[in-house]
């Protein structure tokens, strides 16, 4: 399933202000892992999904149809990783609030992961409450990357 919603239009990240929503694509390409954001998401008050990627290159396109406002996306995938995804996504998606996510600890803020993307977060963390946090910080934070 790649497009769960076919709510595209986000003039300058006003949709999430404007529908009450925050627009969530979800990349991973692990099926367990997008069941579970996709229940994650249900279960969030203020967020809807409207997309899900198992690849760098499908999150992409996804992203430059769907204009999500918050992109959940894996670090470690086959072919274009994470890193390499979130460092492209800024030039299809630039008012995308990117979030990193892996299974392994958070890396030092100085890296790589920290120049490309928003935030990083373990994806055993990943609740309703960090997603709410996640989002809130942003918006605390101002204008993304």
């Amino acid at each position: 399933m790649s497009n769960v919603t076919a709510n595209s239009e986000r003039p300058g990240g006003a949709q999430a202000q404007a529908s009450g929503a925050v627009r969530v694509l979800a990349v991973d390409d692990q099926d367990i892992f997008l069941r579970a954001v996709r229940d994650l998401i249900a279960a969030t008050p203020g967020f809807e999904q409207v997309g899900e990627a198992r690849s760098g290159t499908e999150a992409l396109a996804l992203a430059a149809h769907l204009h999500p406002d918050l992109v959940l996306l894996d670090v470690r995938m086959p072919g274009m990783d994470g890193v390499e995804t979130a460092r492209r996504m800024a030039d299809v998606d630039p008012d995308a609030v990117v979030i990193l996510i892996s299974l392994e600890e958070v890396p030092e803020a100085g890296s790589s992961i920290a120049s490309c993307a928003d935030g990083y977060l373990r994806k055993q963390e990943l609740s309703t409450r960090t997603l709410g946090t996640l989002w809130t910080g942003r918006a605390r934070r101002g204008t993304p990357r």
